[in-house]
């Protein structure tokens, strides 16, 4: 059986995406030794990664959401006769009409409307977002299965597409274990968020909560953010020096797997105050390395973390900023208690259980010979 897997995604420099991408090939790799596997890469990694021998790499340094991707991408495929194809984001060609899965990781950009979560010119923006609608509609209307991170997004789209639930699997991700050596000067007592500054990740909800306990409540706290430097970023730090806030918040632009973990254990929590996501995984390295997590009360977060996060209300800077004062107050016997228990629930979370379920998926929708 022939299996093609459209991982152009693959790199840490693609953001979740990318880990799944990296862990799901990975994993698989050391499952399936009987199975041929095709894998379309991006030149950054097509000379540097290694497989077994019953794994193919072919070259396809295509940019994602192009014109070129749905005109190229299509015959690349087919000339290499897959008997099964996983496209690992919502971006397949809309003319691609043979046998696929697709993993679906969100409805974010549903919701997500207006220029205020863009960075393109008006125009181009409104020509994207009907193509971005065409693309996703397509990947889900032709594919045999989707695959998506969590209950809440199964619901999600099958509500919004009106689907047989039968055609959605969930597969909850994994997790990485940042437990690295490298060590950073920051100032303590601090919280910590690690991800992108998008709108959605309501980060200045958060920085206001953080000046409000400073300013209010005679609270020392400190926030630091670990975001890559892009438009988003130079926006959010606008924004903090309008807040006059710069005293307790400090960017810390992008931070390396090695020393995340260390800013992860030391700080007094990790703070995750998203309004919307598909699954969440910073949370689950947050606890893994050894801290609190305090997260949005949205429901896939519920879903995910279960009783192993502190929650709060997104939409409500007194919420959010009672509960970052309740971890900084904890004793240290029960915030040790806390981070045991949980550190105890998110082991039911792994990339290779998510590989060995999309593998069922595989055999179930391209008749694997296992």
């Amino acid at each position: 059986m022939k299996i093609l897997i459209d991982a152009r995604f693959y790199g840490l420099e693609n953001a979740g995406i990318g880990r799944y991408s990296m862990n799901l090939v990975s994993e698989l790799c050391k499952i399936d030794s009987k199975n041929e596997y095709i894998l379309l890469l991006r030149k950054k990694y097509f000379d540097s990664l290694e497989l077994p021998s019953n794994w193919k790499k072919v070259l396809a340094d295509i940019d994602h959401y192009s014109f070129e991707e749905q005109i190229k991408l299509p015959k690349l495929i087919k000339a290499q006769k897959p008997d099964l194809v996983h496209f690992l984001h919502f971006n397949v060609p809309v003319f691609y009409k043979d046998k696929y899965v697709v993993t679906i990781h969100d409805l974010l950009m549903h919701s997500q409307k207006g220029f205020e979560a863009t960075t393109l010119p008006a125009p181009v923006y409104l020509v994207k977002r009907v193509g971005y609608r065409t693309v996703f509609d397509a990947a889900v209307r032709n594919s045999k299965k989707i695959i998506v991170p969590s209950n809440t997004i199964k619901i999600e789209l099958s509500d919004f597409y009106n689907l047989d639930a039968k055609k959605v699997s969930v597969t909850y991700e994994g997790f990485d274990v940042k437990i690295g050596s490298g060590k950073m000067k920051i100032v303590k007592p601090y919280f910590f968020y690690a991800g992108n500054a998008y709108p959605h990740k309501n980060l200045i909800n958060l920085i206001k909560a953080v000046k409000l306990l400073n300013i209010k409540y005679n609270q020392s706290v400190n926030l630091a953010i670990s975001s890559s430097r892009n438009i988003f970023t130079q926006r959010l730090e606008k924004t903090i020096k309008s807040l006059e806030a710069e005293k307790y918040v400090k960017l810390l632009g992008f931070v390396p797997d090695d020393k995340l973990g260390y800013l992860y254990k030391n700080s007094e929590a990790f703070v995750f105050p998203s309004l919307s996501e598909g699954f969440g995984l910073p949370g689950l390295e947050a606890i893994s390395a050894g801290t609190l997590l305090i997260a949005s009360d949205i429901k896939v977060f519920k879903e995910v973390y279960g009783n192993a996060a502190l929650y709060f209300d997104p939409n409500d800077i007194g919420s959010m900023a009672e509960v970052i004062q309740k971890a900084l107050n904890m004793s240290k016997s029960e915030k040790e208690k806390r981070i045991k228990s949980a550190q105890k629930f998110v082991k039911r979370y792994s990339w290779a259980k998510m590989a060995r379920e999309t593998l069922e998926i595989y055999k179930k929708e391209g008749s694997l010979s296992i």
